[in-house]
């Protein structure tokens, strides 16, 4: 049985086990999930599981697996090569399989290169931007900088022709010094670039961020994955252990909704649970945004990030919101401009459907 609906799953073979040791990240204290599994190492045969559930539950032609960490690369080339036997030896006929992985580029290998462009990979790499502004929170566990052995990866990606999508992580430097990281993308080739931004709640400071997070004002950015959708829960988490989990950064007791050893992915995709976790995003949102003028852009992008008061002092206004505020009413005046001429477009090939059956 498939899923009523298209997904991404956002796969851990390894767990939140990294080389590195990034003073921004908020997965690598996931690792106590390890739980009674004896290595944080997937085992082939949950893996081979997974990977035979998630051809069955996708309803989809084109069949997406997306490998995430931690640093997914730890768990080596042999498994990987292990990855792709399963996924050929359970493809059905008619149907096209896709992979994408998420790394830090340390660890990559001319090996690594060919094997990733042979197997058609989308590889996103994180990197912050130049030298100074990447050292600043990329580190590895001894505190050293990271950045040349990135770029080393990122140019063995390029001598290979593997797609690469830059991950950049909008930071509290980065965010002032955008000119500089846009024109560092342009000097290095990158055809792609995502911005996510960095908002970390300070534990002993309510409704403040911890250092390293990006000011709210600095930061405004475009539509990209699930932030800006009315509804979420379509990009759920599984574990090394196969556990299945809401959300990427709601991996924790409440929001484990199974194992797929016990109860299969597409059961756990359609569960109360995962649907009542997508609905609460619309659902949680205070009055004050349901009053907002851009709130069909930004639908209060994502619900870890809000944890501030609004004018009111109603609880669960995005820390983000005066960022996005200002970016969305400038942008949307062209906005609306371009939706109008696709909207005569689409109206004028409904009148000419031969010409546009020609096109």
């Amino acid at each position: 049985m498939s899923a009523s609906r298209s997904f991404q799953i956002f796969i851990k073979p390894v767990g939140a086990l990294c080389n590195l040791g990034c003073t921004y990240c908020y997965y690598l204290e996931k690792t106590e999930l390890t739980g009674s599994i004896p290595s944080i190492r997937m085992p082939d045969i949950v893996l081979e599981e997974y990977i035979v559930q998630h051809i069955e539950a996708c309803p989809d032609k084109d069949i997406r697996f997306s490998w995430h960490g931690g640093e997914p690369t730890l768990l080596g080339l042999d498994t990987f090569r292990l990855i792709m036997d399963f996924q050929r030896r359970h493809c059905p006929p008619g149907r096209t399989i896709f992979n994408g992985i998420q790394t830090n580029g340390t660890l990559l290998t001319e090996n690594w290169g060919r094997f990733l462009a042979d197997e058609g990979f989308v590889v996103g790499l994180s990197l912050d931007g130049p030298e100074d502004v990447h050292n600043r929170f990329r580190k590895d566990k001894k505190g050293r900088s990271t950045y040349k052995k990135t770029m080393r990866g990122y140019s063995i990606l390029r001598r290979h022709g593997v797609p690469t999508d830059i991950l950049c992580v909008v930071n509290s430097l980065n965010v002032f010094h955008p000119l500089n990281v846009y024109s560092f993308f342009r000097e290095i080739g990158a055809n792609y670039v995502s911005f996510l931004p960095l908002v970390t709640p300070d534990p002993d400071r309510r409704e403040k961020i911890s250092e390293g997070s990006v000011p709210a004002r600095a930061f405004g950015q475009e539509h990209s994955l699930c932030i800006f959708r009315e509804t979420c829960g379509d990009i759920p988490v599984v574990e090394h252990n196969g556990d299945f989990y809401s959300c990427d950064h709601y991996v924790d007791k409440k929001h484990r909704i199974g194992n797929l050893i016990e109860t299969s992915l597409v059961e756990m995709m359609e569960s109360p649970q995962q649907r009542a976790f997508g609905r609460a995003k619309r659902d949680s949102l205070p009055a004050h945004c349901r009053r907002c003028e851009v709130l069909d852009m930004c639908n209060g992008e994502c619900p870890k990030n809000r944890f501030i008061r609004t004018p009111d002092g109603e609880r669960g206004l995005n820390f983000l919101c005066e960022g996005y505020l200002r970016f969305f009413a400038h942008c949307r005046p062209f906005v609306q401009d371009v939706a109008a001429v696709w909207k005569l477009r689409d109206e004028s090939n409904l009148k000419n459907p031969v010409k546009s059956i020609q096109k």
